[in-house]
């Protein structure tokens, strides 16, 4: 093979390697554009069918907006844009209260006082979201009814106007049509001011629509040691709008249907309330009350009511909520504030008694104890001094009881002659005649030493309403007792003991205790000075001894307060009984008495009546006996 065949065929060698290595470039490149143009393609399907998918997410969000939007305005008519929303709360407080309210309802959410704390020295909080509600219900222009707790309010106003703090929410209606819910809260007060305030709000309501429906509702908290006495004391009150306060029983469940109208409900607990009054009233109330029987709650409070509602006005209802402890001074001081013409006798919130013993409280215990409480600051000293005062007031019947008593022990030889001289019942008329006829001699009245003890019993029964009732005592301590309020356990267990544990409890108090010995040294005392060694007087003597112990049994649960009184009271007279006979000579009392019986003397008054009763008496028993003949 020449050179040029070589040559040629290098070079024909060299054309087809170049286009072989050529070609492979181009389809490599080739290969990879495809490639991507498929990918490109791919993710431009997978962008098309998300643009598609997100178009018809937001397509089928507006239309279940839209039906929905339609299904809320059929149910709500023009309130159905106060149906969604996010709850809020805002915090105001004053000297005296905490208050938490929540757009959600515009109600008030929870209520603190800030003086007072529990038996656990937690803050006392009268209710808060779960524990307490109230809220109204309307009916709308479409025949609809809407309850304000299911709306939401927006906050308008918030701010202080004249030193008083203003909280103004609203309820949109659309339109221009709003309903606003007003609170106003004054410097260290324990009232709220509530007012209903509206624009518009006539043409979303029905128009023969002129009362609301109120539910309010509570669970009582328990905020005291002595479980058995708040759950006592701790009741639905409400008054009638032109009559008295009145309330559902303690101890049980209790429905009532109130046909007239009402001014306030109030959910008491001992020592503090929750009152809403109304200023046009409540009307067809049903009121309810449920006892809890353990655990940290007490009752469960529900009340229902129309209020009149004027929708042409631009405050459609006002109220005021009460808020506080049930002190009689502040009580009242409220009243006076409303005036005379309002007659709220929020007092009436503190039991104390009916209104034969109520008085003596009112107007004696209550202002001696008020003023002594401003100088003093111990109420264990108070209470000493207060039973004192009581004890001087009495010491005139106490006295005239003793003499009385003293001119029956002078005598009491010759009453034990004319029994001795006509024994048996058949005998029983004449021995009445003949003791009669000793008394009229000796100028002693038998009722004597019964009347002025009589006089005494409201100021008893008063005492007895007044100290578990006084929220100045709650938390006070003296000596062992740590609440005077409440009892003074020295001993305790936790163990049930049938028949113990229900009506004695599991402690014993020690100021219980100290009244129960003392009222048994009194006894004994005024047992040998008065007793006559008479048939049955034996039995008489062990009853006697054995009220105290009944007493004690009655008195373990109670404030130590009470028995810290009645401890004092019995020690003054027993310290009185003995001063009186110090000063009273029995022997100068029986010769004066003598020289009286020899003296004409005409019969007049009592002994007069007596005498003619008994004549009378024995006339109709010897008719009697002639007719049996």
């Amino acid at each position: 093979m020449d050179k040029n065949s070589i040559t040629g065929f290098v070079l024909i060698a060299l054309l087809i390697f170049g286009f072989s290595w050529y070609n492979q470039k181009n389809v490599e490149e080739t290969g990879a554009w495809n490639q991507e143009k498929e990918t490109v393609t791919a993710l431009e399907d997978i962008a098309g069918q998300m643009s598609q998918d997100a178009n018809y997410a937001e397509i089928k969000a507006a239309s279940d907006i839209s039906v929905d939007s339609a299904a809320l305005a059929s149910q709500f008519g023009a309130f159905a844009s106060s149906v969604r929303g996010t709850a809020q709360t805002i915090a105001l407080e004053n000297e005296v209260l905490s208050l938490t309210f929540s757009t959600k309802g515009g109600k008030i959410q929870s209520a603190l006082l800030k003086d007072y704390k529990t038996y656990e020295e937690k803050p006392v909080i009268l209710f808060e979201e779960n524990t307490g509600n109230y809220s109204f219900t309307f009916v709308t222009a479409n025949q609809r009814v809407i309850t304000t707790d299911e709306m939401y309010f927006d906050v308008i106003q918030n701010k202080e106007i004249d030193g008083n703090q203003v909280l103004r929410m609203r309820l949109n209606a659309g339109n221009d049509a709003f309903m606003d819910f007003v609170y106003t809260i004054a410097p260290d007060s324990y009232v709220i001011n509530f007012n209903i305030e509206q624009k518009n709000i006539a043409s979303v309501l029905s128009p023969s629509s002129s009362a609301a429906n109120l539910i309010w509702t509570q669970d009582l908290r328990r905020q005291e040691k002595g479980r058995v006495f708040e759950e006592r004391y701790s009741n639905l009150y409400y008054k009638y709008l032109n009559d008295d306060v009145d309330y559902l029983k303690a101890d049980k469940d209790q429905r009532e249907t109130i046909t007239g109208s009402l001014k306030w409900i109030g959910f008491k607990n001992q020592f503090f309330s929750s009152v809403m009054i109304a200023k046009t009233g409540f009307s067809n109330a049903v009121l309810d009350s449920k006892v809890i029987k353990d655990g940290d709650y007490l009752k469960k409070f529900r009340s229902e009511a129309e209020i009149e509602v004027n929708t042409k006005e631009r405050e459609m209802a006002s109220f005021d909520f009460f808020f506080g402890p049930n002190l009689y001074p502040l009580l009242r001081e409220i009243d006076k504030q409303y005036g005379n013409d309002s007659k709220l006798k929020l007092d009436k919130l503190v039991p104390l008694g009916a209104s034969v013993f109520r008085w003596v409280n009112v107007y004696i215990v209550i202002p001696v104890f008020t003023f002594l409480g401003k100088y003093i600051s111990n109420y264990g000293i108070i209470i000493l001094l207060l039973t004192i005062f009581i004890k001087m007031i009495i010491f005139p019947f106490t006295f005239k009881s003793y003499l009385s008593q003293a001119k029956m022990r002078v005598v009491r030889p010759e009453i034990q002659e004319i029994n001795d001289k006509y024994p048996g019942t058949e005998n029983q008329m004449k021995r009445q005649q003949e003791t009669m006829a000793l008394y009229s001699k000796a100028g002693i009245n038998p009722m004597g030493g019964c009347l002025p003890m009589l006089f005494q019993m409201p100021i008893l029964f008063a005492m007895f309403q007044f100290f578990p009732s006084s929220i100045e005592l709650r938390g006070e301590s003296f000596l062992w007792a740590k609440d005077l309020s409440s009892y003074d356990s020295i001993v305790s267990w936790n163990t049930y003991i049938p028949l113990i544990t229900p009506y004695f409890g599991n402690h014993i108090s020690l100021f219980c205790l100290l009244m129960t010995a003392t009222n048994l040294i009194y006894i004994h005392l005024s047992m040998s000075a008065n007793t006559m060694n008479q048939p049955g007087m034996g039995g008489m003597k062990v009853m006697q001894y054995m009220m105290p112990v009944m007493f004690m049994v009655f008195f373990n649960n109670y404030a130590a307060g009470l028995s810290y009184y009645y401890f004092v009271s019995l020690l003054i007279t027993i310290g009185q009984t003995y001063m009186m006979r110090l000063f009273v000579n029995e022997e100068k009392m029986l010769a004066q008495m003598k020289a009286n019986a020899k003296k004409p003397k005409k019969k007049t008054g009592f002994m007069a009546r007596l005498e003619e009763a008994q004549r009378q008496q024995q006339a109709a028993m010897r008719q009697q006996q002639k007719n049996k003949k």
